[in-house]
């Protein structure tokens, strides 16, 4: 598995536990909202700015949000 930034995984992180969130709660503007800033800090993240990401590194960044590995 690849190393991705710090503030990148934690961007992704983020981005997944807000995700379960709304959909447990849906209709949260706040949620939708932090969603919306979450996915433009991954997805226009400088990491990326010198390749795009292929879809196994995309898979791989999502595989970091998921409950039983946030804490690995």
């Amino acid at each position: 598995m690849r190393s991705f930034p710090v503030d990148l995984a934690r961007a992704q992180q983020e981005w997944s536990a807000t995700y379960r969130q709304l959909a447990v709660r849906p209709g949260r503007t706040e949620l939708r909202r932090r969603l919306y800033r979450l996915s433009a800090e991954v997805f226009f993240h400088p990491y990326w700015g010198q390749r795009r990401p292929s879809p196994a590194a995309w898979r791989e960044l999502r595989e970091l949000g998921r409950p039983e590995r946030a804490g690995s």
